[in-house]
């Protein structure tokens, strides 16, 4: 096979490169919800917490799929003046997307997190893990706004990426561990065999498990 069995495998195989990070405590933030999977995965062969980093994409109105920036959470906003200048949107049309953007980040932060507080990053190294990745720019996004955080360090794990989206990454982290990167990437899904739409129920059974498999871990430490 020249690919994944599906994301929790693709997670164990990253876990095995990683895992000269667990002697640092990392904390493993998984982009929502393909990335989720996969970061469980690698929180589990690390032995480190769990947790997710909201970002959602500003499309343009008239085509969701063309990224004009990103919202993250934090506060964190992100434009594309070059789309934004080719598509020639309107300061209201932004600003109506942008509003948009931001509260969907804000119900899906309260969602996942259920009322927790969102992870101390300051001084941790950041393991941020996406299931992959084509143009990078929601990941260069959630990196940014993570930065923000003032983590000693930032690591991007991802099973499958264009090369030439790694190359345009790699000064914004300390490093990038990635499995394959097809000259032609085509489409992520092409390089699983289940990659199937992951739902935001399966989402909060993998942090709850991920949750109460810490928790176990450190009452047996203590």
């Amino acid at each position: 096979m020249n690919g994944f069995r599906d994301r929790e495998d693709a997670g164990r195989q990253l876990a095995v490169e990683l895992q000269s990070y667990a002697a640092k405590h990392p904390v493993v933030l998984a982009l929502p919800r393909g990335g989720v999977p996969v970061g469980y995965e690698i929180a589990r062969g690390l032995h480190a917490p769990l947790d997710v980093w909201v970002v959602r994409k500003v499309g343009v109105p008239w085509h969701e799929e063309l990224g004009a920036g990103a919202v993250a959470e934090g506060g964190y906003l992100r434009l594309n003046d070059d789309v934004l200048q080719a598509v020639g949107i309107s300061p209201e049309e932004l600003t109506a997307t942008i509003q948009r953007k931001k509260r969907e980040v804000e119900e899906r932060v309260k969602l996942f997190r259920d009322g927790l507080p969102r992870p101390e990053l300051r001084d941790r190294t950041v393991i941020v893990v996406d299931d992959g990745i084509a143009t990078g720019g929601t990941v260069r996004a959630a990196i940014e706004s993570i930065r923000a955080q003032r983590p000693a360090a930032i690591v991007l794990a991802v099973p499958v990426a264009a090369p030439e989206a790694i190359e345009a990454l790699r000064p914004e982290v300390e490093r990038i561990v990635c499995l394959k990167k097809p000259a032609e990437l085509h489409a992520i899904g092409l390089w699983y065999l289940d990659f199937g739409q992951v739902s935001d129920e399966e989402v909060l059974r993998f942090l709850d498990r991920a949750r109460r498999e810490q928790m176990e871990a450190e009452h047996a430490v203590a």
